[in-house]
């Protein structure tokens, strides 16, 4: 069952106008193209927070940092005291000013947890028994949807009107065509405009109705996706982030009825200094900000960062 605390924390849209300067230079820097992280804190989710804010995530402690992609300035928002936390797929519902996080693997508290702070507070937090690599997630106006790369199924946490939990997290198995792969499945996952969810497992796209977990294949042209792992999506433009058949993000383009996509272009950055492992993405401020995973380097003296990379 989940355990929810009354505390209530700063709140991240006062945080991030205490980020924001008070006046704009006329004549202001150019933003950074590379953005350092704490060393050793091998990051793996990022969420786009308000205004020019981001929000990652340690998967080697569990701890929270916000960031301000002009100011080029991060600091630690949450400092994880649980032993053997990770913090990986995260989401800033915008709607209650919750940040939602997935905490992979059996390392993370219990078997999996998905966990919701207000500021630098934890205000909910649930373990799901059986959880293998909880992923990634999305909040849509009435839940959290959670992927579980081992398993063929997506967690769901009920949501009231004002976005907070309401409710014991439940299990929506992924029917109709969805495969579930040998090793390494579900991973990035969004809600399309349409009220379908889109979700990238073994590198196939797809379209999943979030009432009864039927999924359908999306058709990509143009060229087949090599693997996946985070999405970013913006109206019907799709962003593939894939740091395993290659580091790049392979931009998207869905149709109308969200049965098919066809690549745009592919940004492949080959310098491990500017993209190596990249893991998952977020649109902030016009650009894509992309963070590195570096799982060839990983370790406790491993220099981290964030990537911006061109929208288009």
């Amino acid at each position: 069952m989940p355990r929810t605390s009354s505390r209530v924390g700063v709140a991240v849209t006062a945080l991030a106008l205490a980020l924001t300067p008070l006046a704009t230079p006329a004549a202001a820097a150019p933003r950074p193209d590379r953005i350092a992280l704490e060393t050793g804190s091998l990051p793996e989710g990022i969420a786009a927070g308000p205004g020019r804010t981001f929000f990652v995530g340690a998967r080697s402690d569990g701890d929270i940092y916000v960031g301000d992609v002009r100011e080029d300035t991060v600091t630690r928002l949450v400092d994880e005291t649980t032993p053997g936390a990770a913090a990986v797929g995260m989401f800033y519902d915008r709607r209650s000013g919750l940040l939602w996080v997935a905490g992979g693997g059996p390392a993370s508290r219990g078997l999996g947890t998905v966990t919701a702070y207000d500021g630098s507070q934890e205000v909910f937090s649930t373990t799901i028994p059986g959880a293998r690599f909880l992923n990634d997630l999305v909040v849509t106006r009435d839940a959290v949807y959670v992927t579980d790369s081992f398993d063929d199924a997506l967690v769901v946490i009920p949501l009231d009107r004002t976005g907070r939990p309401d409710g014991p997290a439940e299990s929506l198995s992924l029917t109709g065509e969805y495969v579930q792969p040998a090793g390494f499945g579900a991973n990035g996952i969004r809600a399309l405009p349409g009220g379908d969810l889109v979700l990238v497992s073994g590198g196939v796209l797809y379209a999943v109705d979030r009432s009864t977990g039927a999924a359908e294949v999306i058709e990509v042209s143009g060229r087949p996706l090599r693997g996946g792992d985070g999405l970013e999506l913006r109206g019907r433009t799709l962003y593939v982030v894939n740091g395993y058949g290659g580091d790049e993000v392979v931009v998207l383009r869905l149709s109308g009825d969200g049965e098919s996509a066809r690549t745009l272009r592919v940004i492949a950055e080959r310098r491990p200094d500017q993209l190596d492992r990249p893991t998952t993405a977020a649109l902030v401020a016009g650009s894509l900000y992309v963070v590195n995973g570096r799982f060839s380097v990983a370790g406790p003296t491993t220099e981290n960062f964030v990537t911006r990379l061109p929208k288009r």
